[in-house]
């Protein structure tokens, strides 16, 4: 058994919202999981046959106030690895995402950015590039 981080979760005060905001996105998909006694929904990455590495996680109504603006980090934030992260930001924002903190280079790695989701959550997106400066 190894210590690797395996499901994540996406608190939401409007479920379909932050689903539509995440289809938009990443174009992840979001099944019905249960229904009683409270509504959970899967959040499937990829598809069941995919190779590539990460996780599935899950999304539900948030249990109690959203995050208030400017607040500090007091969560675990999960990062996206994406093929093109100005392609990724534009679909963040048209999508509703709000700037958390603006593209940067993490140098000879990659270019990181955070946003908010529609429901107030940060979360980062990650373009792996060894020319970052």
């Amino acid at each position: 058994m190894s210590n690797r981080v395996v499901h994540f979760e996406i608190h939401a005060a409007d479920p379909e919202r932050a689903i539509a905001f995440y289809r938009a996105v990443f174009g992840w998909d979001f099944p019905v999981w249960m229904k009683e006694p409270f509504s959970y929904w899967g959040v499937m990455t990829a598809d069941k046959d995919s190779k590539e590495p990460g996780i599935n996680g899950g999304l539900f109504v948030r249990r109690g106030k959203a995050p208030e603006a400017n607040q500090p980090v007091n969560a675990y934030v999960c990062t996206v690895q994406v093929e093109n992260i100005d392609e990724t930001i534009r679909k963040i924002e048209a999508a509703g995402g709000i700037l958390a903190l603006p593209k940067q280079a993490i140098p000879g790695m990659a270019w990181q950015a955070y946003y908010k989701d529609t429901e107030g959550n940060i979360f980062g997106v990650h373009q792996p590039d060894s020319n970052a400066r």
